[in-house]
């Protein structure tokens, strides 16, 4: 009998063994914006837990919102919420819901590469919006220059750089241009993918964040983790109270504080171009897409799991990383949405 147990525990452990080196794969897709964490949090998750392995690919919040459609990733995530029409074109496929789950707030920042030009530049919604419709050309142009007194700036053509991928980022910086000029909502409007008036394209943040690098008097939006680990300039733009704000944890932070209140029940809420005097007006929830069915029971239970860790523990990592922790309310709501995925 000795010998019976000791075989019995001996396979046991060597199919702990295996199951170890070959752990539960949930895959997802989708959002550049969120990447650093993501990658973080993943990694930290599979240290707690070596029977689980996330594998993300930072590919873009449209391609997200695509591959969790068709079925391919276990999950989606994206920096703009899925409309009525794609969440329709979700449910008529797969006879079920898709639920949005913030994760983190942050913040999408004008960057530029300025012949001559070291320090923070000012930008009104005005002078963005003119440059992204490519009718401010110059970098002297008073639309500019009227909001940075004392800074020589040259008189060179300005270069736009926006993102060639299907974007969340680009759905943020869009929704603000959106609530800030009538021009571009008409002429252009919001979304992932838009029909850009002018510039040079660049695949996610770090294509865009080389393409400003490598480019002279370059400007373009990036998420502003990338920002700050890249060491380029970013500036300050004038927010609904009239103020000129940097983006960072405490004005990301002030953004979300009206919205965090009065969420919708579906967490669909943009915040951009937020009232309040210290908020910055590119701030944005990004969000994962979580199926409300799922099959496999596993992973099921694992996604549930790292959800509730991520509210929670998760929290923990996000500020070292340039992002903002999700306001009390939020989590709360979110800890009893957990329970519609069946």
């Amino acid at each position: 009998m000795k010998k019976l147990a000791l075989l019995a525990v001996g396979i046991f452990a060597l199919g702990a063994i295996a199951f170890a080196d070959n752990p539960l794969l949930i895959n997802g897709a989708g959002a550049t914006f969120p990447y650093p964490i993501y990658s973080k949090w993943f990694d930290t998750y599979h240290g707690k837990n070596p029977n689980l392995q996330f594998n993300y690919q930072s590919v873009g919040s449209g391609a997200g919102i695509k591959q969790v459609t068709e079925g391919t990733v276990d999950f989606g995530a994206t920096d703009g919420p899925m409309n009525d029409d794609q969440l329709k074109a979700y449910q008529d496929k797969h006879g079920s819901g898709i639920l949005h789950f913030p994760t983190v707030l942050g913040a999408v920042v004008p960057t530029y590469n300025v012949k001559g030009v070291n320090g923070t530049l000012n930008f009104t919604p005005e002078a963005l919006a003119g440059i992204f419709l490519g009718k401010v050309t110059k970098w002297n142009d008073p639309a500019i220059g009227g909001a940075n007194k004392g800074v020589d700036l040259p008189a060179e053509d300005i270069v736009v750089v926006h993102r060639s991928d299907g974007s969340g980022t680009t759905y943020i910086w869009t929704d603000y241009l959106s609530k800030v000029s009538d021009e571009w909502k008409s002429k252009v409007s919001k979304g992932t993918s838009v029909n850009w008036p002018v510039g040079l394209g660049g695949k996610g943040n770090e294509g865009v964040t080389g393409q400003l690098k490598q480019t002279p008097n370059a400007i373009g939006y990036v998420e502003l983790i990338y920002a700050v680990q890249n060491n380029i300039p970013y500036g300050t733009v004038k927010n609904s109270s009239g103020n000129f704000v940097k983006a960072d944890l405490a004005s990301v932070t002030a953004a979300a504080a009206g919205a965090a209140k009065e969420l919708p029940d579906d967490f669909r809420v943009s915040i951009t171009n937020a009232p309040g005097k210290s908020a910055y007006p590119i701030s944005s929830f990004t969000w994962l897409l979580v199926p409300e069915k799922i099959q496999d029971a596993g992973k099921r239970d694992a996604i549930k799991g790292f959800l509730k860790w991520m509210m929670t523990d998760g929290q923990g990592a996000v500020e070292a990383l340039s992002y903002a922790k999700l306001p009390k309310e939020v989590v709360a709501k979110e800890e009893k949405a957990i329970s519609k995925v069946q």
